[in-house]
């Protein structure tokens, strides 16, 4: 087994690519003109990763954007073969001519990020079968607590976790969204949000997440992965 990695780590691991580290996973994207070169582009990913592609390399592949993700399986976390696969990666897709990007919100194309629910709680223990049922979700890999998240077994929804009440809260949504984005791109996108009609509710916790709410109080968690070790 490879060197399991911190979040900061990874992070400054590749810090200089166009990579990012979003919830335990390194990710990027590759833009493209169509189908066809789209799946070019996720040939060439899978070759540059060899025999490690099964265990670590996640694709999303559209007519004009491919999403690359990597990530251990086996912990469910990431380990510095993940940045080694990241690099080969990189050298792969721009041989083909294309580019990694995707660490900014630019020219009305997003950054990278990654989704989660977060569901508020008295009792995690007795709604946590409903939501796996319903929503056919799974155990988060290499988790062993009750409590933990669980999620799209196969990585189309995004994870959903539960949040811990002491007690109840009446008149409060008690559902809200966390939007994890790479952490140089976070201000940026609470300032978008703020000019759009947001309200700044905590930054209290800053720079891990952000609160903010839209103009009649639904609440939205901006996050990243600092200062989270």
């Amino acid at each position: 087994m490879s060197d399991v990695l911190t979040r900061t780590q990874a992070s400054a691991a590749i810090e200089d690519s166009a990579w990012r580290y979003l919830l335990g996973t390194l990710v990027t994207s590759v833009d493209v003109n169509s189908t066809a070169q789209a799946l070019q582009a996720a040939r060439a990913a899978v070759t540059a990763c060899g025999d490690d592609a099964d265990g670590h390399l996640h694709v999303d592949l559209r007519p004009e954007r491919v999403e690359l993700s990597l990530r251990t399986a086996m912990i469910g976390g990431l380990t510095s073969t993940d940045v080694d696969l990241s690099r080969c990666i990189t050298d792969a897709v721009h041989a083909l001519g294309l580019t990694t990007a995707g660490t900014s919100t630019r020219n009305g194309r997003r950054s990278v990020q990654m989704l989660e629910i977060a569901i508020d709680a008295l009792d995690i223990l007795a709604i946590r079968p409903f939501w796996k049922a319903v929503m056919g979700y799974a155990d988060e890999p290499g988790s062993e607590d009750p409590t933990d998240a669980v999620v799209d077994p196969v990585g189309q929804g995004p994870a959903i976790w539960f949040q811990q009440l002491d007690a109840p809260r009446p008149q409060r949504n008690r559902i809200h969204f966390d939007i994890t984005v790479p952490h140089d791109e976070a201000d940026a996108r609470v300032q978008a949000a703020l000019e759009a009609g947001g309200v700044l509710v905590s930054d209290a916790e800053a720079r891990s997440f952000w609160i903010l709410a839209d103009a009649e109080g639904n609440e939205i968690c901006v996050c990243t992965w600092q200062d989270r070790e």
